[in-house]
């Protein structure tokens, strides 16, 4: 029975991981701002889509090096836990995700 359980376990993830693969491509296959919008309108609920917007900004912020958590947090209006959580993204994590768009970009 465990077996079972564990080999429905990984069928599991991995289409979810499929799925995951799926999305990114569809992300990709904009090549305008307005087309983005519409694409994440339609995927998203307001709310997650505020929450997204308030991350990238707080990337953006403590990209530049200039601000304190707390200047951070006056300025955005994100949470010392929403800003603490993006630098460690930024600096710990290996996903590199935010660096490579900031680079990118700015």
């Amino acid at each position: 029975m465990t077996a079972l359980v564990i080999l429905s376990y990984n069928t599991s993830t991995m289409e979810h991981a499929a799925k995951q693969q799926a999305l990114y491509r569809a992300l990709c296959s904009h090549n305008t701002p307005e087309a983005m919008e519409a694409f994440l309108k339609d995927l998203c609920t307001p709310s997650e889509l505020r929450a997204m917007s308030e991350r990238w900004d707080v990337a953006q912020l403590l990209h530049t090096g200039t601000l304190s958590y707390r200047q951070i947090h006056a300025q955005s209006g994100a949470s010392l836990v929403t800003i603490a959580r993006v630098a460690r993204f930024l600096k710990d994590e290996s996903y590199g995700g935010y660096r490579s768009v900031l680079d990118n970009i700015l």
